[in-house]
């Protein structure tokens, strides 16, 4: 081999890549490289067959699958290889951050020894250098006090830090590449940015190469030089970054451009005065609860009883959308679960046209649980799994009284019909749905008992660009339709400056601005707002996390 051939050789060559689950072919057909020390995105919708597509290159298709084709590793065929050769690559050549770091990192063992162990095992070292090693990784990654960090357990840590933590564990035994699967999705805008740039730090400081998997085209457009599109299990387009989103070829190149948030227009909001008596009115509210003793807790210095919430005042009007913007920890969702009467106030008031909500029993209650409805974040979560979708709908409606089980069934079928969920999907159980499919089945449940305030908690965060625009429509749709107040919770800054007509900023539990939405968050005067609006990336080639007034402006003209 010559000189030039050896620089020119790609790190990672996919070659023809076929994968298959018994009559169903989940790849097809799929050609990429990767160079050393580049950062190439891969992105597409969910079922697109990213994922499977990096897991056969890390050797982790389940026994059942076929694949075809050729993965080759500095020229090394990885499709060929046996068990004991995939455990040696594994870890010390290619490493993997998955997408949830709570499902892969084991709950009884500290964070400290699960970094080590693959040192100890790759690299051949004692465990006390090892654990060495693995405190160095902690504070490489931007763990604080990464010492007493290393002795935490998985469920001290949060959502940030658990990847951070499984970002030192894939970087541990200095490998070639590294494959990010959605390693930000769901995860607060400030957080997300500070994830993007430690590995752009890592690529640039260790000439590591990254494949970085999303669905998030404007994440893709911040950090990577070239990007391959997926859909069907098939690649419909690659090429560099800059060409790909400024002149995409194919159709559904250009959706997933069209579908970014700072891309899409939606009608225009008007800004009113606040009528003299609100629908919902928050006076002074505090929320309280027992501090667990974990790490968190002791990083902070924190004892004796958690204020989640500290003196909140909030108003909405009848008809009126309003936004609700911070990171995790904040409070968004403390405010929502007090507001349904899930978490007790420890100070104020929550009033719906001027009664005390946590003083409502029984008619009056239950005449409260049909005004206030709630979509939750995560759809699985708050469907019963053993229902059908049919009956989730239909069970509020007959328990509340309002119809009696044949004409909720009926009901039940309208409402899944507004929603635009197909027929066929009706008896099948929640997990046999989307994730899309899934959301609006909550809207339609939601919807059930007619309510006059919908509270929207991160209805869209983990889900697709593409779904996450279906479902804004379809939400703006019903509330102009059906006249709802809505309480928008999201930490999507460019979505809530486009759909609502005004904003609270919360942080550590306190507002610390609110206001119009748009003036809010193109001319923020607090300083955790102006880090909020500049952890935004915004899609475009080479963009760094920020979004300016004039991108704020476009996305909502």
């Amino acid at each position: 081999m010559n000189r030039t051939e050896a620089v020119t050789r790609p790190l990672l060559e996919v070659e023809d890549l076929t994968v298959g689950f018994g009559g169903f072919a989940a790849v097809r057909g799929v050609s990429f490289h990767v160079q050393p020390g580049e950062i190439l995105g891969i992105v597409g919708e969910s079922g697109s067959g990213k994922s499977v597509t990096c897991r056969a290159a890390m050797g982790l298709l389940p026994g059942t699958a076929r694949a075809g084709g050729r993965v080759r590793l500095e020229g090394r065929d990885l499709l060929t290889l046996g068990d004991a050769d995939w455990r040696a690559i594994r870890g010390r050549e290619i490493g993997m951050i998955f997408q949830n770091p709570a499902s892969h990192l084991d709950p009884l063992r500290r964070i400290g020894s699960q970094i080590a162990a693959p040192i100890v095992r790759h690299l051949g070292v004692g465990r006390r250098e090892a654990m060495r090693r693995a405190v160095r990784l902690l504070d490489d990654v931007g763990i604080r006090d990464p010492e007493r960090s290393a002795r935490a357990y998985p469920h001290e840590f949060s959502g940030g830090m658990k990847q951070r933590a499984m970002i030192a564990t894939a970087i541990g035994c200095g490998p070639k590449l590294l494959i990010a699967d959605e390693p930000t999705t769901a995860l607060d805008v400030t957080v997300q940015a500070r994830i993007l740039r430690l590995l752009k730090d890592l690529n640039r400081e260790r000439g590591l190469a990254i494949i970085l998997i999303s669905h998030d085209l404007g994440v893709v457009a911040d950090i990577c030089s070239r990007v391959v599109v997926m859909r069907n299990g098939e690649v419909v387009e690659q090429g560099p970054i800059d060409d790909v989103v400024s002149r995409p070829r194919h159709p559904y190149t250009r959706l997933l451009v069209d579908s970014q948030p700072s891309r899409r227009t939606y009608p225009d909001v008007k800004t009113e005065p606040l009528p003299a008596a609100p629908l919902l009115s928050v006076e002074g509210l505090s929320v309280s609860f027992a501090v667990r003793r974990g790490l968190v807790g002791r990083l902070a210095g924190k004892a004796g009883p958690f204020l989640a919430l500290d003196g909140i005042d909030l108003q909405i009007a009848a008809g009126e959308t309003v936004g609700v913007v911070g990171e995790s920890g904040s409070g968004k969702s403390t405010l929502a679960r007090a507001i349904i009467r899930q978490n007790r106030p420890s100070a104020g008031t929550i009033r719906l046209e001027r009664q005390d909500v946590h003083a409502l029993a029984g008619d009056a209650l239950m005449a409260f649980r049909r005004r206030v409805q709630m979509v939750f974040q995560n759809p699985y979560d708050s469907l019963n799994p053993r229902m059908t979708i049919a009956d989730a709908v239909a069970e509020p409606i007959w328990r509340h009284r309002l119809a009696d089980r044949r004409t909720a069934e009926r009901r039940a079928g309208e409402l899944l019909e507004l929603v635009e969920l197909p027929r066929a999907l009706r008896d099948r159980k929640p997990r046999q749905l989307s994730g899309g499919q899934c959301q609006r089945v909550g809207l339609a449940r939601a919807l059930a008992l007619e309510p006059q305030l919908l509270i929207a908690d991160e209805i869209t965060s983990a889900l697709d660009v593409t779904t996450q625009a279906q479902i804004l429509d379809l939400l703006l749709r019903l509330q102009r339709e059906r006249a709802l107040t809505l309480l928008y919770i999201s930490h999507d800054l460019s979505v809530v400056s486009s759909i609502c007509q005004r904003v609270y900023v919360f942080k550590a539990g306190r507002i610390v601005e609110n206001g119009p939405a748009r003036q809010v968050l193109s001319v923020p005067r607090n300083p955790y707002t102006q880090e909020l609006v500049s952890s935004l990336a915004q899609l475009g080639p080479k963009k760094s996390a920020s979004i300016s007034v004039a991108a704020l402006n476009n996305a909502t003209r």
